[in-house]
């Protein structure tokens, strides 16, 4: 990673250039600091208080080291459609089906260890940097760091709520809304479950606020097809929102029921905004329903998922 400083830059410590430009984490500055060719200006090693002049090369070393590797995680040759790729993040359309981490009984099939294949090809250190996380049965936008810096941007990005995430999910029943709609309730782990979350009282222990917007894109006296963002990201949160006000996804088996039309939770990330690293303009993705849902639709309504689709890629 190499920058070529300006005017504006000029005068700063890296340690203010770092900080500034990159958004870089405490933990990403003491991996550059730990690194003999972490930092270089010109061609030479320096501190985090090197004052920058106009026209400096300054070189980063964004590679992670080979001692610093994500362990238990073997690359395995699994295609993944790539929506987008640059030397800082992956953009991954990923499968129904697939976790996302390595657990027990999946050690091999996961998004990990797709994306640890690939950086064996391209013989770089793996570690791992996933910037959020969809449910096995839940398909769609995946984002994944490819190194620490882009990782840290990332994190400071989602948590000052430069990323937004889309979902479009299948319920049961018929809901309509006129315009946007909000549900707002804490959410905490189920008792006795290390899986299942509920809607709590604020007051209970370990209970978080979890926040939903949703419109409706489509509705009938069997289902309703919403976009849904999720303003918190509590684990499961679409699935327990939507069972909570009555209308739960299609086809989950948690919050709802089974569904002879689909074989898992009616729910795809469809639509990712994001700054890529490291500027301030905002870049949309797009990931179409894949066709378990589009048939689940078409079964039951006897219409084109895409059409209803359209609503969410068109609309500002």
């Amino acid at each position: 990673m190499v920058f070529k400083i300006d005017n504006a830059h000029a005068g700063k410590t890296v340690l203010a250039f770092l900080k500034s430009t990159l958004k870089i984490s405490g933990a990403a500055l003491s991996k550059l600091k730990r690194d003999e060719k972490g930092i270089m200006a010109n061609g030479k090693h320096v501190t985090v208080r090197y004052i920058l002049c106009e026209s400096d090369i300054l070189s980063i070393n964004e590679l992670d080291l080979p001692n610093e590797q994500s362990e238990h995680i073997d690359p395995i040759n699994i295609p993944i459609n790539v929506i987008f790729e640059n030397d800082d993040i992956m953009l991954i359309d990923k499968p129904p089906y697939m976790p996302t981490h390595p657990s027990h009984g999946h050690t091999d099939d996961t998004l990990a260890n797709a994306v640890a294949y690939k950086y064996l090809e391209w013989d770089i250190p793996f570690v791992f940097r996933p910037i959020g996380r969809l449910d096995r049965n839940t398909s769609g936008i995946s984002l994944v760091a490819k190194h620490a810096i882009s990782s840290s941007f990332l994190e400071y990005a989602r948590r000052n709520k430069m990323i937004g995430k889309s979902y479009i999910a299948i319920l049961c029943g018929r809901l309509e809304s006129d315009g946007w709609q909000t549900i707002e309730t804490y959410m905490k782990r189920k008792e006795n479950s290390v899986i299942v979350r509920c809607v709590s009282n604020g007051d209970e222990e370990g209970a978080f606020p979890a926040m939903t917007k949703w419109r409706s894109l489509y509705s009938s006296d069997e289902i309703s097809v919403v976009e849904a963002i999720p303003i918190t990201g509590r684990t499961h949160q679409l699935r327990v929102h939507f069972s909570h006000i009555g209308h739960a996804i299609l086809g989950d088996d948690i919050y709802g029921e089974e569904s002879e039309y689909i074989s898992r939770h009616a729910l795809h990330a469809c639509r990712l905004s994001l700054p890529l690293p490291y500027g301030d303009d905002i870049k949309t993705f797009i990931s179409p329903p894949p066709d378990d849902m589009k048939k689940a639709f078409s079964d039951l309504t006897g219409f084109s998922l895409d059409e209803i689709f359209s609503k969410i890629t068109t609309d500002p």
